[in-house]
């Protein structure tokens, strides 16, 4: 049995949005240029800006989250805030440690990037957040793999809590 819980303020997957993290996938969005990544030889390296999606179904309940707990998220993703739209992701995170006031989520998901470049990343991690706000701090996500321009990509993206988004910095290699 699976419940959901508030989340205000914890992404994915979100990485891997964030997620930015993730066994869930993005669909295409309408081609654009991803925020002006700088191409190495063999990677990129970009920032994106995430602003999560409202979700329906899951009404806030305040509780404190137990192991087992199951819960999505989805973000639009920007150039820049409030700028251009350049793909989306999508994370499912189930919590699998709850200790004093720390609790750990296994966070999975899957982001889509259309334009330059584009495909899609898929991307993991065990985020921490503390259960009386359950915001994260920033946290590292690990690029799993990917298709298109990312096609056997490894690395990291950077997610930091950014007001009403989440900055996430793509660290890429394709080699």
């Amino acid at each position: 049995m699976t419940r959901s819980f508030r989340r205000t303020g914890l992404r994915r997957i979100g990485v891997l949005g964030a997620c930015t993290a993730a066994a869930v996938s993005f669909t295409a969005v309408a081609p654009a240029q991803a925020a002006s990544p700088a191409q190495a030889a063999d990677g990129f390296e970009f920032t994106l800006y995430a602003k999560e999606v409202p979700g329906g179904g899951a009404s806030p309940s305040g509780q404190t989250p137990k192991v087992g707990d199951v819960f999505t998220s989805a973000d639009d993703l920007y150039r820049t805030k409030g700028g251009d739209k350049v793909g989306r992701d999508g994370v499912t995170c189930a919590v699998v440690r709850v200790s004093g006031d720390q609790a750990d989520a296994n966070c999975v998901g899957t982001f889509v990037l259309n334009g330059g470049p584009g495909g899609q990343l898929a991307a993991q991690a065990l985020v921490t957040f503390d259960v009386s706000n359950q915001a994260p701090a920033a946290y590292d996500i690990a690029v799993t793999g990917g298709t298109g321009d990312f096609k056997q990509a490894r690395g990291y993206v950077r997610a930091t809590p950014d007001g009403d988004y989440q900055q996430m910095q793509f660290h890429i290699t394709t080699r």
